[in-house]
């Protein structure tokens, strides 16, 4: 009997490990907008997203696929003559990656860290040519852009 229960624990625990990777998967979807300092749009500036689990481009106005990871998002955008918009953007824990630690234990935790889906970003940031900015995903608020949380002037390309 005891090792029937034992035999039916280790299924349930094997059922929670990964949980992270389930609910939230390994990649993310991020929207990004481009302005102008005195907050026009602009629209086909090409930006490049990258973290230590790979390269991603998107042109502005539009949305790509990134990959999770405990990483920050570094993102630069260009257009013609305009001074580049990039950002810094935080990598913050996922809430199931609490629930994952007291329900399915370290294990679970370790496998939803390494292959990132324990992670998330903002899902939708504005970048301003000519600045450089850094989002967080404590600042998201469903439904609206992130707010940045610092703003400092990029360098010219010249």
């Amino acid at each position: 009997m005891k090792l029937l229960s034992l035999g039916i624990a280790g299924l349930l625990g094997l059922q929670l490990v990964g949980c992270a990777s389930v609910s939230n998967g390994t990649t993310q979807a991020i929207r990004l907008e481009t302005l102008t300092a005195d907050g026009k749009t602009v629209e086909g500036a090409q930006c490049s997203l990258t973290n230590d689990s790979g390269s991603f481009n998107v042109t502005t106005p539009g949305s790509v696929l990134v990959h999770r990871s405990s990483a920050n998002l570094n993102i630069i955008c260009k257009k013609d003559a305009n001074d580049p918009a990039s950002a810094t953007v935080v990598s913050r824990v996922a809430g199931s990656m609490f629930g994952n630690i007291i329900l399915g234990g370290g294990i679970g935790a370790i496998v939803d860290h390494s292959n990132g889906s324990a992670y998330n970003y903002p899902e939708w940031m504005r970048l301003v040519f000519g600045q450089n900015l850094t989002f967080d995903r404590g600042d998201y608020k469903s439904g609206e852009a992130t707010a940045p949380r610092q703003t400092s002037e990029v360098a010219s390309k010249k």
